[in-house]
C-alpha cells in the first residue's frame, strides 16, 4: 500500500466526516472507514499476507492514518454536539434573572424644601438661624415665656411630658414650640439679636390641618428701637418672596398669648388665584412681653422688639396646594413625587 493510497483515504475521511450534518450520517460515514468491511479495516487485514518486516512497517503506517481518521471522528462529534447543545439553550432558555436596579435620583421632602426656603429667605435680610433641644424644660418652655405654673394660657398646649427631670429638677417634656429659642438666644448674644429658629414641636393634636408632631419657625428681632412697623415689613416682604407673587394683603388680627403684649394673628390674602379673596390664618405675632425681655437678661425699659411663630406645614400647604396635613408625613411615594 502506498504512502499516497494512506493520505487519500484520510482526506476522504476527513471531507464525509466535515460534510456530515447529524450524527447518523455521521456513524454512516465512520462504518465505511472504520467499520467491519470499511476501508481501513481491509487494510489491516491484508497486513497478515505481508512477511513480517514489511508487517511491522505497514502496520504503522496504517495506524498513524487510522488515528488521523478517529481524530476528525471525534472533532465532528464534538462540534455536532455543541451545535445540538446551542440550539436548544437558544429554543428552551428561561430568564431567571432579575432586571437591574439603577440607582435612584433622590429630592429633598417637600416640608425640607419649605424649612430651607425659609431659612434662605431671612439670612438674606439679616436674620441668623440657631437650633435648640426638642426637649426642653418646663422653665424654658412656659415659665421664661410668662406662663407660671397654673397660669390658663398652658392648657392651649397640651403636651407630652417625660418621666425625668433637668439638673435644676424641672420638668421636661418635648417643645410645644420653638419660642424657648427665644430666651435661650438672647442669652447668650447681646443685642441687637435678630434670629430665626425652625424646628420640630409637639402638642396632643390631630386633624387635617394639625399633626402631634409638626414644623414651626420661630422669629425673633430684639433692639432699641423695634416696632409694630417693622415687624409687618419684615413678614410681609418675607411672605412675597416666599411665594413669589406681590399680590398678597396682610392684616393683623388682635389676640392673646402670653409672652407678647399686644399680641396679633398674623392674616393673609391672595388677591388673585385660587384662593383669592380668602382670608388664611398664617402666624402668631406680637411685641415681647417684657417680663420674657427680663428672663432674657435684658432691660426692658432699654431693648423692644417683635416675635412671630408660623407653622412651616401650613405655608407648605398654602405653597403646594395641599388640602391635608397628615399626607407630608405618610410617606406615599405616589404623593410626594409630585414634588421631585
Amino acid at each position: 500500500m502506498e504512502s499516497l493510497d494512506l493520505q487519500e483515504i484520510v482526506a476522504d475521511a476527513q471531507r464525509a466526516f466535515a460534510g456530515a450534518d447529524d450524527n447518523a450520517t455521521l456513524e454512516n460515514e465512520k462504518a465505511r472507514f472504520l467499520g467491519k468491511t470499511g476501508k481501513v479495516t481491509e487494510l489491516m487485514k491484508g497486513l497478515g499476507k505481508l512477511d513480517p518486516e514489511s508487517r511491522k512497517s505497514e502496520g504503522a503506517r496504517i495506524n498513524g492514518a487510522k488515528q488521523q481518521i478517529e481524530e476528525a471522528l471525534t472533532a465532528r462529534r464534538q462540534a455536532l454536539a455543541d451545535a445540538l447543545l446551542n440550539r436548544r439553550l437558544t429554543a428552551e432558555a428561561i430568564d431567571v434573572t432579575l432586571p437591574g436596579r439603577g440607582a435612584g435620583t433622590g429630592t429633598l421632602h417637600p416640608m425640607m424644601t419649605t424649612w430651607e426656603r425659609v431659612e434662605q429667605i431671612f439670612r438674606s435680610i439679616g436674620f441668623d438661624v440657631a437650633d435648640g433641644p426638642e426637649i426642653e424644660t418646663d422653665w424654658y418652655n412656659f415659665t421664661a415665656l410668662n406662663s407660671p405654673e397654673n397660669h390658663p394660657a398652658r392648657s392651649m398646649q397640651d403636651t407630652f411630658y417625660i418621666d425625668a427631670k433637668d439638673e435644676q429638677g424641672r420638668p421636661l417634656l418635648l417643645r410645644t414650640h420653638t419660642s424657648p429659642m427665644q430666651v435661650r438666644y438672647a442669652r447668650m448674644n447681646k443685642p441687637p439679636i435678630k434670629v430665626i429658629a425652625p424646628g420640630r414641636t409637639y402638642r396632643v393634636d390631630s386633624d387635617a390641618t394639625h399633626s402631634p408632631m409638626f414644623s414651626q419657625v420661630e422669629g425673633l428681632w430684639i433692639g432699641e428701637n423695634v416696632s409694630f412697623a417693622d415687624l409687618k415689613g419684615v413678614y410681609t416682604d418675607f411672605l412675597r418672596k416666599f411665594f413669589e407673587r406681590d399680590d398678597i394683603s396682610i392684616r393683623f388680627r388682635p389676640s392673646y398669648f402670653p409672652f407678647t403684649e399686644p399680641s396679633a394673628e398674623i392674616d393673609m390674602r391672595f388677591e388673585g388665584g385660587k384662593n383669592a379673596g380668602r382670608w388664611l390664618e398664617i402666624s402668631g405675632s406680637g411685641q415681647v412681653h417684657p417680663n420674657v425681655i427680663r428672663n432674657m437678661g435684658l432691660d426692658p425699659e432699654r431693648y423692644i422688639g417683635f416675635a412671630f411663630g408660623s407653622g412651616l406645614e401650613r405655608l407648605a400647604m398654602l405653597r403646594y396646594g395641599v388640602d391635608d396635613l397628615r399626607l407630608f408625613f405618610e410617606g406615599d411615594l405616589r404623593f410626594l413625587r409630585q414634588f421631585a
